[in-house]
């Protein structure tokens, strides 16, 4: 039985039935309230569209609260990707609950991640059968790349803001992600934020609801 996702989640601001959902995947030590804060900025754009942002499925190890997708205890490369390889099935499972439960296909639904949730939202995003409508993710990095060619199953357009500050995911994952991706065959448009560290600025929320609206049709 893999395990089933809550949190926090935010209605479409036309009080009617969701055209579209976005799923929120946040960092390693928070929780879904960390990004549903985003949901009244971006509901100005998509009106139609429904915010959930589930907590990770696991208690986070290194610290008193939180949750966290995979373990950062070990942080060899093969140690980060089998933990986000054993997280993938909870979020697919969990992506597909949501859609079934509103009705709604893939090509409704926008993943959003920071750090962590970026990891998930890129690794599972690639790999589903059909493609989502589009990925976006701050302050995160692509694992798996060295699989991706032969696994990536779908690819939706993708764009991936960084600050060229970050102390906690090496600005430096940014080109490299860029670079997979693209040779990988997916659309994929970088924004890199000056003097940001690990965080979301105005500008990135500006530049993500701009593309949430493009991908989603909103």
């Amino acid at each position: 039985m893999l395990p089933r996702l809550t949190g926090p989640s935010h209605p479409p601001a036309s009080g009617g039935k969701p055209r579209q959902l976005v799923l929120l995947l946040h960092g390693l030590g928070a929780d879904g309230n960390d990004l549903i804060g985003l949901a009244p900025y971006w509901a100005r754009l998509l009106p139609e569209a429904e915010f959930l942002s589930p907590n990770a499925p696991f208690p986070c190890d290194m610290g008193p609260y939180g949750y966290q997708w995979f373990s950062l205890q070990d942080r060899s490369p093969m140690a980060v990707l089998a933990g986000v390889r054993a997280a993938a099935p909870i979020l697919d499972a969990a992506i597909d609950a949501a859609l079934s439960e509103r009705g709604l296909a893939e090509k409704d639904l926008a993943l959003v991640g920071f750090s962590q949730g970026t990891m998930m939202s890129l690794y599972v995003g690639l790999r589903r059968a059909a493609p989502v409508a589009g990925i976006l993710g701050f302050s995160g990095a692509l694992i798996g790349a060295e699989t991706l060619a032969r696994e990536i199953r779908a690819k939706p357009p993708v764009l991936l803001v960084h600050g060229d500050a970050d102390p906690i995911v090496p600005f430096a994952a940014l080109g490299m992600a860029e670079k997979a991706l693209a040779a990988a065959g997916v659309k994929v448009e970088t924004v890199t934020r000056p003097g940001l560290q690990h965080g979301i600025d105005e500008e990135g929320l500006k530049r993500g609801a701009r593309f949430l609206k493009t991908v989603l049709g909103a």
